[in-house]
């Protein structure tokens, strides 16, 4: 389990991903949803997006020419809520 939890934290560790999953605890997005809110360019969010489909982290659904991604592994949620709760003062 310490193997499995250091390979998610560990794609955890880049600030722009912990902002994609951030918006994706919220619900799906497509890409262009995720570069307006986080004013990041389409091809940075995509590479990262592939980054976290890789880690088995977010799941994507096309529809037409449109990508939406959401959280894959429900044990992210909890994470992702207790790193804002601690570090993103409201």
């Amino acid at each position: 389990a310490a193997d499995e939890a250091a390979a998610m934290l560990k794609a955890l560790s880049n600030p722009s991903r912990l902002l994609l999953l951030c918006q994706l605890v919220e619900g799906e997005r497509s890409v262009s949803e995720l570069e307006d809110a986080l004013s990041l360019s389409q091809a940075y969010v995509s590479q990262q997006l592939a980054r976290l489909r890789a880690e088995g982290i977010v799941a994507a659904t096309r529809d037409g020419r449109t990508v939406r991604y959401r959280l894959a592994d429900p044990r992210v949620t909890p994470v992702i809520r207790t790193i804002y709760d601690q570090f993103c003062p409201t």
